[in-house]
């Protein structure tokens, strides 16, 4: 993938995965406050699995997205080929 232009479907996953996350962190700072609120810690259940399994499907097509042993590596060792997750 070094030098060939990433499909749309690249794009649109990892987009779908930034407003997941952004979810998540905005559904964490709420419940910091508010832990007794059942709604959204399910809501935060909800979105954090959807962020897992996004997460998954993106990494099964693409490579890696978290180094330090937070993501598993293809061999041969995947984190050589961009695109890296901060240059997206």
């Amino acid at each position: 993938m070094a030098n060939e232009a990433l499909p749309d479907d690249f794009y649109m996953l990892m987009e779908d995965l930034q407003a997941i996350d952004f979810v998540l962190v905005e559904l964490n700072l709420y419940l910091d406050t508010h832990p007794d609120d059942i709604e959204a810690v399910k809501q935060f259940n909800t979105f954090a699995q959807q962020s897992q399994t996004l997460r998954r499907t993106i990494e099964e097509k693409y490579g890696p997205l978290m180094g330090a042993g937070k993501s598993y590596s293809t061999f041969p060792w995947a984190w050589a080929d961009p695109p890296w997750p901060w240059q997206v």
